[in-house]
């Protein structure tokens, strides 16, 4: 695959053409995802769920994230590596820039915070020292315990209308990128024609320029049981692993996935 930039990244958006993006934590499911087409790797902090066990993200340390970003990085072969933030790790200016050093410097290609237009002076300060920022919006599980559970964001008017408005600005702040997660169809559609950055979507419906799922999620793997709306199992009917992630390539590219059953439409 050719290398993946942030350049390239912004002429798929221009060009209509699906961004496809997994979340993985290791090296093994990074080369497999790009043996199979993907064109970007985000290492979040969902590992504190997936892999360490915990019923949240909260504690996901600076240190395994820059552990896993690295682990991604000896396997990538040529996708774009977006690290996630964790928790309280960008408190202040200070910490947001050593934070985002630490991830950089272990492999990531750009930082991903968790929050709304008051990161706007951070992804300024972040964009000024070449540090490209996705800014992750709706559903953001740092602040699960503030939004009272994994709830779809965006359903009321005001909600949206601020919403729309916040991604306005942090585009405009220096966002290179936007996350949408557990966000109304119509909505993700209208933030992303209305911002010239790549919009990527979980649980945001088919018009977004991008989807991701965990590699798990998208295998079928579960230590819970319990399968969340926005995610499809592509293992099945397929003969392995490698089979299994280029049919979710292919469903992005085609826009057969996410169907109508994998989002929330209002």
């Amino acid at each position: 695959m050719p290398e993946v930039t942030l350049t390239s990244l912004y002429g798929l958006k221009q060009r209509g053409e699906k961004i496809v993006m997994l979340t993985c934590y290791d090296a093994t499911f990074a080369h497999l995802s790009c043996e199979a087409g993907v064109e970007m790797l985000l290492v979040g902090d969902s590992l504190g769920m997936v892999l360490q066990g915990h019923d949240s993200t909260l504690p996901v340390t600076l240190e395994d994230m820059a552990y896993h970003t690295a682990c991604v990085k000896r396997g990538n072969r040529g996708a774009f590596i977006v690290a996630d933030m964790p928790f309280m790790a960008n408190a202040t200016l200070d910490q947001t820039l050593n934070s985002s050093a630490r991830l950089m410097q272990a492999g990531a290609h750009m930082v991903k915070l968790e929050g709304s237009r008051w990161l706007a002076e951070s992804i300024r300060i972040l964009a000024e020292h070449g540090i490209p920022v996705c800014a992750h919006m709706g559903l953001t599980p740092q602040s699960v315990n503030l939004l009272g559970g994994y709830k779809v964001q965006g359903r009321q008017e005001a909600q949206a209308r601020k919403m729309l408005e916040d991604a306005q600005a942090l585009e405009q702040a220096g966002a290179a990128m936007l996350l949408l997660e557990c966000v109304p169809t119509p909505l993700a559609q209208q933030i992303s024609q209305a911002v010239q950055v790549p919009v990527i979507g979980i649980g945001a419906g088919v018009h977004t320029d991008g989807q991701v799922l965990v590699v798990q999620d998208a295998l079928g793997l579960s230590r819970t049981g319990h399968t969340p709306r926005f995610v499809k199992n592509f293992m099945q009917g397929q003969p392995d692993i490698l089979a299994a992630l280029k049919a979710y390539v292919a469903a992005v590219k085609d826009r057969s996935f996410p169907a109508p059953e994998q989002s929330f439409n209002a």
